[in-house]
């Protein structure tokens, strides 16, 4: 009954933040409560998930009882009924807390900064980056997430050669971190003549958004530039100069070597918010930078490449002329590729986090 003396342990931690939460000194504190405020939900959750288990345990040994004591055969057939059915659903529960107590990756709550950018495959490779654009956006929709498009350079023949947007929601980083990598495509371009199948790719970089306190950043020492925003939106654009560039020469704490780090933001007509949100993607620049030994860890310790975060592993093809998709990662295939483009990815997202969560309960040996 381990299971249950590590339940006793957290339902103490739960009473103990259930005080803290509440005490001024912690709420004057917003960093503290606000790390205060996550673990209390999380162990909300945990401490349901333990009281419909405790229940279930204590209705199976009622059942037992009524069948060793009980000679009324109706009631004997109902207590063998609870018991088969809470014999089915007490290792469901015991699945859900053991997935419960794996410690949640603290990055899964934020938001995200997304980029997409066309690989090998010249114009054909902007067009698919532009579809693969189209389909997070439809995904983030279902959702209910916020999309916002910071950057973007587009292809000769439509499409992106580069697209940078960020995505604001519930559980935003713990859902899309999966898609990092290469996207590959087979297809018919609409720009070949002789009807031949081509293979193009683009890449994807889902970057947890970072918070003001994830990073130190001098502020003195960004360089700003100003520019006019070029492309479509009324007659201002090309006279105010409210695009936004910044330089800043970072330093990687793990190997000393400097490098500059090179931002444009012309989402808004209003620079100071411009300015506002190239700082944000800076601090989250940073952010990925410091943590891609973190992600390189987890990527060591895990047989999957489910969330490694390598952006140079091909992770899944799109093959039109079949009308499949595949995930290389956990092998699955399916064929409903119209659908998939149009924002239906839920099913292989699906399938990524229970390979994720299979990995990480073998880890913990729960």
């Amino acid at each position: 009954m381990d299971l249950l003396a590590k339940l006793e342990g957290l339902q103490h931690k739960f009473e103990e933040i259930s005080l803290l939460i509440t005490d001024p000194a912690v709420i004057a504190d917003m960093a503290r409560y606000v790390k205060l405020n996550k673990e209390y939900h999380e162990l909300e959750r945990i401490m349901d998930a333990q009281k419909r288990y405790r229940t279930a345990l204590a209705d199976l040994a009622d059942a037992k009882q009524v069948l060793a004591e009980e000679s009324d055969a109706d009631l004997r057939e109902m207590a063998r009924a609870e018991q088969e059915s809470l014999e089915k659903r007490i290792p469901q529960l015991e699945e859900e807390i053991k997935l419960l107590l794996i410690p949640a990756d603290p990055e899964d709550g934020k938001n995200v900064v997304m980029e997409i950018r066309g690989g090998t495959g010249g114009d054909e490779a902007a067009i698919f980056a532009g579809d693969l654009f189209r389909m997070y956006s439809k995904y983030c929709e279902t959702k209910g997430w916020k999309v916002t498009v910071s950057n973007f350079t587009e292809g000769p023949s439509g499409g992106f050669k580069e697209i940078i947007f960020n995505v604001t929601g519930e559980q935003v980083y713990g859902t899309l971190k999966y898609e990092s990598g290469v996207h590959r495509v087979q297809r018919v371009p609409a720009t070949e003549t002789q009807g031949r199948v081509h293979t193009s790719a683009a890449t994807v970089a889902v970057l947890p958004e970072a918070d003001e306190f994830d990073v130190h950043i001098n502020e003195g020492e960004i360089k700003w530039d100003t520019f006019r925003s070029g492309g479509a939106g009324g007659q201002n654009v090309n006279k105010v100069e409210s695009g936004v560039r910044l330089r800043y020469v970072w330093k990687n704490p793990n190997t000393g070597v400097a490098e500059e780090i090179l931002i444009e933001c012309t989402e808004t007509r209003d620079q100071p918010k411009n300015k506002e949100r190239a700082l944000a993607r800076l601090r989250t620049q940073i952010y990925d930078r410091e943590h891609q030994k973190y992600i390189d860890d987890i990527a060591a310790r895990r047989k999957t490449m489910v969330s490694t975060g390598d952006r140079s592993a091909k992770i899944r093809t799109y093959n039109y002329p079949q009308g499949r998709i595949t995930d290389h990662r956990i092998g699955m295939t399916i064929y409903n590729l119209a659908a998939f483009m149009d924002g239906d990815i839920q099913q292989v997202i699906d399938g990524l986090i229970v390979a994720e969560n299979a990995e990480r309960l073998k880890e913990s040996e729960l």
